[in-house]
Parts: structure tokens; C-alpha cells; sequence
């Protein structure tokens, strides 16, 4: 049983023996999630067709005999029925992610995001699981400059991304009102961490940033870098899928919650933590420059979350700021990327 603070901890105890369905699970989260519960002795089935996610991810689960790969696309709604098969929970993490990918290329977004989301509730509304929890985004907060983000605040989507992610919130809301469904939503914010891909178009910020420094190569930030996120550690993210799973108060179910650590960084602040931990491995990083181009179509300012709904509800408690994160995060990178 896995008891320490990186994996969960006391919530652990709590989640054992139970059959669970990841969607998306050789990405960057859901792999995370398969091995913290597989480490807890649960049976792990992972839905995936490997667009995003990576074999590599999730190849040393393969000789657990509780894991379960099944390879396929949740736009595919035979593929759907078959993952949902004898299992208790569904943790989907499945989508395209990144803004600028869906504002190049809206349809398929759209496909996957939406038409796969519905999928997926459908098939665990007929295999009567006992509740759905899904990965939602900051995004729908869109326009909305209200600061720290609460949940019942949003504002206009501005972009596709965020408007396929806020339409998975409307259809949780009414699957649980018309067919009694147990769901629960959570609004990622800037989720970052071990396992997370450096490379590609669409590259999050860190890792991005990480493998630049890494190579000696000069950051550029879209902007003056004066934008601000609440960037979010992996295990706080794990804490919070837990907490989601296993939660017995009425009052959180059919819920969404923002899943941050409610700080605010910038992006300026951030390229400097950066080159500040990985000079511990590299004194070289430190000269590397940071350089400045231009906003990025589709980007909020600035986003904080406020997580009192989250921690009154479900007793969140993360344990990662982004400091202590991007100091277990830089420590992976640098065993993993050289």
C-alpha cells in the first residue's frame, strides 16, 4: 500500500480492490493516476489510441496482472462499451488538449472532446458505474477577469478547447439530473509534472522550457511575461481524482471543482524558478537568456483559483506549491531528458 505524501498518502488506504477505468491513460495525468492505483491494488483498465499518449508511459505496468490496456479511440462508441465493462469507476482524462491545437484545427477537437466525451457517459450510464469523474479545464473561465476563479463565475470561451470542455460540463449536469448519474468535474489548472511531453507543436510550458534550458537554448515567452497561471503539480491532481473517487458527502457529488494549488505565478517568475533548480545540475543554465515574442491567440492573462469549494467538500489539502513541484518535476526531467 502506498502511504507517502507523493502518492496520495492516507487517501490510498481508502481505494483498494476496486475496478477503474482511466480514458486517456498512457498520457501525462492518466498515466500518473494508473500507477498510483495500481501501487493501491486496484484493477486499472487504460483507454487509449496513443495520438497523445505514449507506450513508454505505461510499458512497466504490463506485467502487473491488475493492468488492462485496451487500444482504442473514445470516438469509437463500441470501443467505449467494451472499456466500461465491469468497472466500478471512470476517470477520463481522454481529449486533445491545447488551445492552439483546437484553434488550428477546431473539428477534431470537437470530435474528441465532445462527441467522445458523450461517448463515454453513456456507455458508463448503461454499465451503471458507480460515478464518472472527468478532467474539465481553467479555459472556461474564459473572458471572465474576476480573480481568484471560482467555480460559479465564468465567463465567454476563447477558444474552441475551452468550448468543448465547458459543453462536458453541461453534459455531466444533465446526465446527473436525467439518468441519475454520479459525476464529479475537475478544472484543471496548468497541471504539470513527471511524464509530462517536452516535445511536439503543442508542448506545454514547462517541459518546453525544461528541455530548452537542458540544451542550453534561449526561452521565449509569449508576451511581456507578465501573464500569470496557477500552475498545478501532478500529485496534487492525483489527491484530487482520489478525493473524487471515494467521496461519501452528498454535497460533492455532481459538482465541479477548480484543481489548482491557488498561487500565482508568472511566467517571467517561472523561467527564472527554472534555471534557479536546474543550475543545481547545470551551473551553465543559469546564463541562459530569456527572450520575449509575441501573445499567443487564445491565452487568458491570469488565472488563480480559488480552491475553498474543493477543500471544504472533498477535504483537498495540496501538498505541492509550485516551488516544491517544479523541484520534483526538474529532478525527473533531468534524470529522463538527457
Amino acid at each position: 500500500m502506498v502511504e507517502n505524501k507523493k502518492k496520495g498518502g492516507e487517501i490510498c488506504r481508502l481505494i483498494s480492490g476496486q475496478r477503474i477505468l482511466v480514458t486517456g491513460g498512457a498520457g501525462f495525468i492518466g498515466s500518473n493516476l494508473c500507477e498510483t492505483l495500481l501501487e493501491s491494488d486496484n484493477q486499472v483498465a487504460c483507454l487509449d489510441n496513443f495520438f497523445t499518449g505514449k507506450r513508454e508511459n505505461i510499458e512497466d505496468f504490463f506485467s502487473n496482472p491488475n493492468f488492462t490496456l485496451i487500444e482504442g479511440d473514445i470516438r469509437d462508441f463500441d470501443i467505449c462499451k467494451k472499456a466500461v465493462e465491469n468497472v466500478d469507476y471512470v476517470l477520463h482524462e481522454a481529449a486533445l488538449g491545447s488551445v492552439p491545437r483546437s484553434i488550428q484545427d477546431p473539428i477534431t477537437t470537437n470530435e474528441v472532446n465532445i462527441s467522445g466525451f458523450l461517448n463515454m457517459l453513456v456507455a458508463a450510464r448503461d454499465a451503471q458505474v458507480k460515478r464518472f469523474v472527468y478532467a474539465a479545464s481553467s479555459s472556461t473561465y474564459g473572458d471572465s477577469a474576476a480573480l481568484p476563479k471560482v467555480e460559479d463565475v465564468i465567463g465567454k470561451p476563447l477558444s474552441p478547447y475551452a468550448i468543448t470542455k465547458y459543453v462536458n460540463e453541461l453534459y455531466a449536469d444533465v446526465f446527473t439530473r436525467t439518468y441519475g448519474m454520479e459525476t464529479i468535474g475537475l478544472r484543471y489548472f496548468n497541471v504539470f509534472g513527471r511524464r509530462q511531453d517536452p516535445d511536439g507543436v503543442y508542448a506545454a510550458v514547462i517541459p518546453l522550457f525544461v528541455k530548452l534550458l537542458i540544451n542550453h537554448e534561449s526561452l521565449v515567452i509569449n508576451g511581456d511575461g507578465e501573464y500569470s497561471r496557477d500552475f498545478t503539480y501532478i500529485d496534487n491532481v492525483i489527491q484530487m481524482n482520489l478525493l473524487a473517487m471515494i467521496t461519501d458527502n452528498p454535497n460533492a457529488i455532481n459538482q465541479v471543482y477548480n484543481t489548482a494549488y491557488g498561487e500565482r505565478t508568472t511566467l517571467n517568475q517561472l523561467a527564472e524558478y527554472l534555471k534557479e533548480f536546474l543550475s543545481k545540475y547545470d551551473p551553465e543554465i543559469a546564463k541562459v537568456t530569456i527572450k520575449h515574442g509575441s501573445y499567443r491567440a487564445g491565452d487568458i492573462p491570469h488565472s488563480l483559483a480559488n480552491i475553498e469549494k474543493a477543500k471544504k467538500r472533498l477535504n483537498y489539502n495540496p501538498q505541492y506549491s509550485i516551488k516544491e513541484g517544479l523541484r520534483e518535476a526538474v529532478e525527473w526531467y533531468w534524470k529522463n531528458l538527457r
